[in-house]
């Protein structure tokens, strides 16, 4: 009898490969397969660890989906007064409604608020995206930060340490005073996790007022010179160098 381990499943898992076809996010995928809504080879999967290799046929809901494309990555300058959702209950316009026509079907790598500006990654998989929203690989997030009040430099230089706010803690914050002008000031602001809306409470509990915030960097990727609404694929080559190794 041989001692030779089973080969591992070739293919990619049925929830993954769905996920990057646009179909679903791999959390939804996998609670469509305990209700019977996906189909493998027009056979109803009933086990999320079934894998799809090429040329096998996926169908959600009894639609025929596409394989999908290559994992792409997009830079793109999100204007202030969008929403970061495909759906506003609020009926508010989002990021999504105003992309590019070209665009394919693309999720965000995190989210920046309504009043909030500046960069957003945007891509194709959503396996991606989650990926890179870890704080585990530790990638800064760095901001310029308008705000109005009369700043303390030892107070942000004590953002290092974190802050509790509420109950709620919050991880060391770099924070640093670029210039003045009467009662508004810019900031830098640079920090790994980005909680939503953090950096505005954190400023509210020091006194300050945010009147504008603008991302310019996420990890390697910066804002650049992008204008508001423009977005620019990443290379191929620059984002499988850039992805943390696994």
């Amino acid at each position: 009898m041989s001692d030779t381990p089973p080969a591992p499943p070739s293919g990619e898992r049925i929830a993954k490969w769905i996920a990057r076809a646009g179909g679903a996010s791999r959390r939804d995928v996998e609670r469509f397969i305990t209700e019977g809504r996906v189909k493998l080879n027009n056979a109803v999967v009933t086990h999320p660890a079934t894998f799809v290799t090429p040329g096998d046929l996926v169908q959600l809901d009894g639609k025929l989906l596409d394989a999908p494309e290559r994992t792409r990555l997009w830079r793109y300058h999100k204007p202030e007064g969008l929403v970061t959702t495909h759906r506003d209950p609020e009926d508010r316009p989002t990021v999504f409604q105003k992309l590019p026509p070209h665009l394919p079907r693309v999720v965000s790598v995190g989210r920046l608020d309504l009043n909030s500006e500046g960069l957003l990654l945007l891509t194709n998989d959503g396996g991606l995206a989650r990926q890179l929203e870890l704080p585990a690989n530790g990638w800064i997030r760095r901001y310029r930060v308008r705000v109005f009040g009369a700043v303390d430099q030892g107070a942000l230089a004590s953002l290092a340490n974190g802050v509790t706010i509420d109950g709620i803690r919050y991880e060391p914050i770099e924070a640093g005073l670029d210039s003045r002008k009467g009662d508004n000031c810019w900031l830098t602001v640079a920090l790994k996790e980005g909680r939503n809306r953090e950096i505005r409470k954190v400023m509210q509990h020091l006194g300050y007022r945010v009147s504008r915030l603008i991302r310019v960097a996420y990890g390697p990727f910066q804002l650049g010179h992008l204008d508001p609404g423009e977005v620019e694929e990443v290379p191929g080559k620059v984002l499988k160098e850039q992805l943390p190794r696994s």
